[in-house]
C-alpha cells in the first residue's frame, strides 16, 4: 500500500545544503572583494510588462549620457544622473553561462524600428549584465570607505511570475496543494471553465491501477482550466504549477503530467494506483523543477521588482481582484526578505529592497496615478506588513516604463474633458471606429476610486460592461527620438527613474 504522506519535499542531506549555503556564501563573499555586484530579480505575472520594463531600464542606463548631453536629465529622480557621477554604462558578458540572455537587442528593436510593436514576452529565465562606472558620492561602511570612481555589475535576472508562485509549493504536501486547488477551483469566478475538469476528476477512481491514459487526459483538462483562467476574461492570477503554462522542454514529461484529486493526508492507496502515482509525479514536480529554480536562481537575488497588471483585473471584476491579492499576498512570502547588512551582504545576501510596481500607468490620466497605487498599496498591504517586520524595504508605485500616450483636454459633447492620446494598435476599435496602426486616438479611461476598497464592490471605474468591453486601447508604442549618432534614444516614461533609484540608488552612492 501507498501512503498519500505529509510531507514538504525529498529529504536532501545536511551536506547538500550546507554545500549550497557555502557555494551562496563564497559568491558572495567574491562580490564584496571585487567591489560592487547586484542582482536584481525581475518578474511578474502574465501580460504585466516585464520584457517592456527591462529593455527601457537597460536603454535608460546605456543611453544616459547620450539622453541627457546638453539638458536637461531625462531622469530627474536617478539621482547618479541628476548630480552627474555616472562615468560610463555598457553591457558586459554575463556570468552565469548556462543561462540563456536576455534579448536585449531584438527587444529594443520591437520598440523602436520602423515597424515599431511590443516585443514577445520572454517564457524562460534569462539574465544580463549591465556595468556602470561612476563617481561616488561619500564614503561609507558599505563602500569600504572608499571614494572616487567605482564600479557596479547589476545582474538582471527574468523569471515568469508564475515560477515564483510554485514556491510555497515547497512547503505544501499533495494532498494540502490538492485541496486548495479543488476548493478554488469550485468558488464561482472558476467553476463554469472549470467544470470539465472537475467532472473528470470526480468520475477518477483514484486506487485504480495507473493509466498513462488517464493521467495525460487529467492533466490536459487541468491545463486547460489553467489556460482559460489566466486569459483577459477572467484575468485570474493564483495558478500554480506555474510550469503547466510555460513547460518548456519539460513538456510531456511526468513531471509535468498530474493534477490535483481528493486525497486526504496519510490516506493509503494500492501501490501504483491512480492517487499514488499522482502524489509521487507532484513530489518530482517539486524536486526536480522548483527547487532547483529557488537554489539556483532565486536564493541569489539581492532587490527585486514585482511588476503587476492591476489594471486587467480591474477590467475583470472583484472576483479577479481578490485572487490577485491573494497571489501578491503568496509572492511576498516566497521572499527570502530581510536586511541586507554589511555581514549579510558579504556571506549570505538576502532580498532587502522589494518593489511592487503597477504597470500601464500610461493607461489612465495622470490625476488617478495615486489611486492607481492607493489601490496596489491595499491589495498588498497584509504582505507588507509581514515582510517589514523582518527588516525588508519595500515600495509601491505606478509607472509605465515606456509611455505610449500622453495626456490632452478634448471637447466631447459639449464638456471638456481628461483624455489619453496615442497610437492604438491596428485593429483596437471603439465604437464602431476601428484603428490601422496609424492613426492616433482618444480615449476617457475615466477615474479609479479614491477608496481603494471599493475595488472589492464590483467595475472601479464605474463603466457599464459593455463599456468595459473596450476601456483600455492597446496603444503601440510612441516614436524614439534619435541622437546625434542617429541611433534611438530612450523613450518617454512615468516613474521608471523613481522605481531605478530605489532599486539601485543606494548602491550607487
Amino acid at each position: 500500500m501507498g501512503r498519500i504522506r505529509n510531507r514538504t519535499d525529498r529529504p536532501l542531506s545536511q551536506f547538500s545544503d550546507l554545500l549550497f549555503e557555502t557555494r551562496v556564501a563564497a559568491e558572495s563573499f567574491a562580490d564584496f572583494v571585487a567591489g560592487g555586484r547586484l542582482r536584481l530579480g525581475v518578474t511578474g505575472l502574465s501580460r504585466s510588462g516585464k520584457t517592456v520594463f527591462i529593455t527601457a531600464l537597460v536603454h535608460q542606463l546605456t543611453r544616459a549620457l547620450a539622453a541627457g548631453a546638453g539638458r536637461k536629465s531625462p531622469l530627474p529622480l536617478f539621482k547618479i544622473l541628476s548630480e552627474s557621477r555616472l562615468l560610463s554604462a555598457h553591457l558586459d558578458p554575463q556570468p552565469d553561462r548556462s543561462v540563456p540572455r536576455f534579448s536585449y537587442e531584438e527587444h529594443l528593436e520591437a520598440l523602436t524600428g520602423a515597424d515599431r510593436h511590443w516585443p514577445q514576452s520572454t517564457r524562460h529565465i534569462s539574465e544580463l549584465r549591465v556595468s556602470l562606472e561612476f563617481n561616488r558620492k561619500s564614503k561609507s561602511l558599505l563602500s569600504g570607505f572608499k571614494s572616487g570612481p567605482a564600479r557596479l555589475d547589476i545582474d538582471i535576472v527574468d523569471y515568469p511570475g508564475e515560477w515564483l508562485l510554485d514556491l510555497p509549493l515547497l512547503e505544501k504536501s499533495y494532498a494540502q496543494w490538492s485541496r486548495e486547488t479543488l476548493e478554488a477551483a469550485a468558488a464561482a469566478a472558476r467553476a463554469p471553465i472549470a467544470a470539465e475538469w472537475r467532472g473528470a476528476t470526480s468520475m477518477a477512481d483514484l486506487k485504480a491501477r495507473y493509466s498513462e491514459e488517464v493521467a495525460q487526459r487529467l492533466a490536459r483538462l487541468f491545463t486547460q482550466y489553467l489556460r482559460q483562467a489566466r486569459t483577459e476574461r477572467y484575468a485570474l492570477s493564483t495558478l500554480p504549477p506555474g510550469r503547466f503554462l510555460m513547460p518548456g522542454d519539460r513538456e510531456g514529461s511526468p513531471a509535468l503530467t498530474f493534477a490535483p484529486l481528493p486525497v486526504e493526508e496519510g490516506q493509503e492507496f494500492p501501490a501504483r494506483s491512480l492517487a499514488s502515482e499522482m502524489a509521487l509525479r507532484y513530489q518530482a514536480y517539486k524536486h526536480d523543477i522548483v527547487r532547483p529554480f529557488f537554489r539556483d536562481h532565486f536564493a541569489r537575488l539581492d532587490r527585486q521588482i514585482v511588476l503587476v497588471d492591476a489594471m486587467a483585473a480591474l477590467n475583470s471584476g472583484p472576483a479577479a481582484v481578490r485572487d490577485l491579492e491573494t497571489a501578491l499576498t503568496e509572492v511576498l512570502t516566497a521572499f527570502r526578505a530581510g536586511r541586507s547588512g554589511l555581514i549579510s551582504q558579504i556571506f549570505r545576501p538576502k532580498i532587502d529592497r522589494i518593489l511592487f510596481a503597477a504597470t500601464k500607468a500610461d493607461h489612465l490620466h495622470h490625476a488617478s496615478h495615486d489611486r492607481l497605487e492607493g489601490v496596489l498599496r491595499h491589495l498588498t498591504s497584509r504582505a507588507i506588513a509581514r515582510a517589514e517586520g523582518v527588516g525588508a524595504k519595500i515600495e509601491v508605485i505606478a509607472l509605465a516604463a515606456v509611455r505610449a500616450t500622453r495626456e490632452a483636454m478634448v471637447r466631447h459633447e459639449g464638456e471638456t474633458l481628461s483624455a489619453i492620446v496615442g497610437t492604438p494598435v491596428a485593429g483596437e476599435r471603439i465604437g464602431d471606429e476601428i484603428f490601422d496602426g496609424v492613426a492616433e486616438g482618444a480615449i476617457f479611461p475615466g477615474e479609479l476610486p479614491e477608496d481603494p476598497r471599493l475595488v472589492f464592490r464590483g467595475d472601479a471605474l464605474g463603466l457599464t460592461d459593455e463599456e468595459a468591453e473596450f476601456r483600455f486601447l492597446k496603444f503601440r508604442p510612441p516614436l524614439a527620438p534619435l541622437g546625434r549618432d542617429r541611433l534611438p534614444l530612450p523613450q518617454p516614461q512615468i516613474r521608471l527613474d523613481r522605481a531605478m533609484e530605489f532599486l539601485l540608488g543606494d548602491r550607487l552612492e
